[in-house]
């Protein structure tokens, strides 16, 4: 299933390691990065790969927020629900991203464009409420300004994707 070319690289990454298994994490991005997300599939060959059991695999995946064990959209948005953005937050910006693209929390939008996953807290107090999105932090955030983010990154995506 895995890509001769990615199955390479990943065996020469795990070999040149001291530990395996300090790999884990980086050939899960890999797999993720190459699918979008981590399948059954593709956590099996991963597991066999660093010499670990599917079920080792999985407690990990599941362990990290940032493993996406099913299909997710093109963006996926980490709110932050944690304490500093609940205080200083005019909006729950779970809820309101939700409500908005008419989602429930973990859910993806018809559009297939926004998946909206909680996270305890994403290190960005100083600018709270604050959500991450493909790795890009937005902070200070109100109802307008998640407005202008989903629709800037709308327009972005439109303009990558050629009509057919």
């Amino acid at each position: 299933m895995l890509p001769k070319e990615l199955k390479e690289r990943l065996q020469k990454q795990i070999e040149e390691n001291e530990h395996p298994r300090e790999e884990v994490v980086n050939v899960m991005y890999a797999v993720q990065n190459h699918y979008g997300y981590m399948s059954d599939e593709a956590l099996c060959e991963s597991a066999s790969l660093l010499g670990l059991t599917p079920l080792e695999l999985e407690e990990l995946a599941t362990f990290y927020d940032f493993i996406y064990r099913e299909p997710v959209g093109r963006f996926v948005i980490h709110a932050c629900d944690g304490a500093v953005c609940w205080m200083f937050g005019e909006v729950s910006v779970v809820d309101y991203l939700c409500r908005k693209l008419n989602i429930n929390m973990g859910g993806t939008s018809k559009d297939g464009l926004f998946t909206v996953l909680p996270s305890v807290c994403i290190g960005y107090c100083d600018y709270a409420p604050a959500m991450l999105i493909n790795g890009e932090f937005y902070g200070h955030l109100t109802p307008a300004r998640i407005d202008d983010i989903l629709e800037k990154l709308r327009i972005e995506h439109c303009t990558l994707v050629p009509d057919r």
